[in-house]
Order: C-alpha cells, then sequence, then structure tokens
C-alpha cells in the first residue's frame, strides 16, 4: 500500500494540518485502517479505493472513524493529482460518509465542495463552559460540534481549554472563534476534539462547514478568508450558497512511502 504524509491548507512544509494519505488496492478492514491511524498518530489518516469514476473515502483519528474531515480530503485529492492517480484538469468525487465530496483544482488552490453544516444556537453544557472558561457571544451547535464565538481573537489565542472536561461534552468537537483583529482575515478560528483524541486540530475543513454560514451571516459575505490560529496555522478561503460551501487551501507533501501488507 502506498502511503503518504501531506501538509494540507498551507504552503510551507511544518504548517497547516498534517494528514495521512494511504491508497489501497484491496478492501481493508476496519481494525487494521484504525491501526494504520493509530500507527500514524495524525489527526486524521484518510483511506482511499478507486471506485473507477470515483473514490471511496474514510477518514480515521488515531481512535475513531470520523463522519467528516477537510483536511485529509484536500491531502487525498493532492496526492491523487500529484502522483498522478487523477488527471490534473479532472475533479475528483469522493464517495463518503457525509455523501459525495468533489474537488477540483482552481490554480494553486485545491477547492472542496463541501455539505453546509449550520449551526443552531443552543444551550452551552456546563462542563464546555468550565473548559473554555471565556466569555461566550453565542452558542450554537451541528450534527458534529459545538461553536462558540467569544470576544476577541486576543482570548481565542490565549485560551487554554481544560482537556479532561471537554472530553466529557457529548460532541465530536468544539469550535471556539472571533472575529479577526487583522484586515487580511475575516474570522480566527481554533478546533478542540479530545474525545475523538485530537486535543487542538492544527486546521479543520469541516469546522469551516459551520464557520462559514455563521460569519456569513454575521458579516453579510458570500465569501470569507479565515484563519485558524493554532501553533502551525492555516488559511482557508471559503465561498457559499444556499447548500454548499466551497473550501480552498494548498498543500504539500512530506513523505511518500510503502507500508508492508499488515492484514
Amino acid at each position: 500500500m502506498k502511503l503518504y504524509q501531506v501538509d494540507a491548507f498551507t504552503d510551507k512544509l511544518f504548517h497547516g494540518n498534517p494528514a495521512g494519505v494511504c491508497i489501497l488496492e484491496d478492501s481493508l478492514s476496519e481494525e487494521v485502517m484504525q491501526n494504520i491511524a493509530m500507527e500514524m498518530n495524525l489527526s486524521e489518516t484518510a483511506f482511499l479505493q478507486s471506485q473507477g469514476d470515483y473514490y471511496l473515502l474514510r477518514w480515521f483519528t488515531p481512535e475513531t472513524e470520523v463522519d467528516l474531515c477537510g483536511h485529509a480530503t484536500l491531502a487525498s485529492a493532492h496526492i491523487l493529482w500529484e502522483e498522478g492517480y487523477v488527471e490534473k484538469e479532472k475533479e475528483i468525487v469522493f464517495h463518503t460518509k457525509s455523501g459525495i465530496l468533489k474537488a477540483k483544482k482552481e490554480g494553486e488552490y485545491i477547492t472542496l465542495d463541501f455539505p453546509l453544516e449550520e449551526p443552531k444556537a443552543a444551550s452551552a453544557p456546563e462542563n464546555l463552559v468550565k473548559a473554555l472558561n471565556i466569555p461566550f457571544l453565542y452558542v450554537g451547535k451541528n450534527r458534529m460540534d459545538y461553536l462558540v464565538e467569544t470576544e476577541s481573537e486576543e482570548i481565542l489565542r490565549d485560551l487554554k481549554p481544560d482537556f479532561e472536561l471537554l472530553k466529557k461534552v457529548d460532541t465530536r468537537g468544539v469550535i471556539v472563534t472571533a472575529k479577526s483583529s487583522s484586515p487580511e482575515f475575516d474570522f480566527v478560528s481554533r478546533f478542540f476534539a479530545p474525545k475523538v483524541g485530537v486535543n487542538e486540530d492544527p486546521v479543520t475543513g469541516s469546522a469551516h462547514a459551520a464557520l462559514a454560514p455563521y460569519w456569513s451571516k454575521k458579516l453579510q459575505k458570500t465569501q470569507l478568508v479565515a484563519y485558524q490560529a493554532s501553533k502551525r496555522g492555516g488559511v482557508l478561503k471559503l465561498r457559499i450558497d444556499d447548500q454548499r460551501v466551497y473550501i480552498s487551501g494548498k498543500a504539500i507533501t512530506f513523505f511518500k512511502t510503502e507500508i508492508k501488507d499488515c492484514r
């Protein structure tokens, strides 16, 4: 099996969000895919299998399978084009647990076609309030995550969550966001998912399926530029319509190798 590691939502090594990309010739059991993801020890490892005119795509953290992952999808598309699995001018179609996702090249950027995952206003669980210990301007929730807006980028950057308390919150992850203090970006965010084995994810494409509609309404804009303010950091360009969010970013390959038959 071919195995790659890609830094997504960046064009510089050691920035953005690293993802594993495993190209399968034959099906693997969930147990083996989970073991490979645990061995990679990245926030997500993607597993791809060609089905002719589309690819089956699944994502695993070191601890569990997830329903949607943006950066590992971006990394997968990058590898399929860069390594010649798919012609560069051709759109890539993925069949996933979140339905059909698409990727296409637009100059130096890869654009992902994702479903909108708009949050709805919600009450904040006590453990969420205690774990973050910051002012809340808004709390919402979609099928995967809580979204919390706080008062400033400074508060967001200084945030040090209590991860043990966050593990007790019934959710995949927690998105914390604020309006950007820089004119270069519309908003900033961070993403925490200790319950699925990722204390802080460096750059989270799927979180922006919630952030894009939230900030679009708040700022009255359909095109946005976002920065995820993790230690590694990453930039995402966003465009939304009634049903979809288009997430654009760059990617760079860190390594490629082969792994032994581990079935």
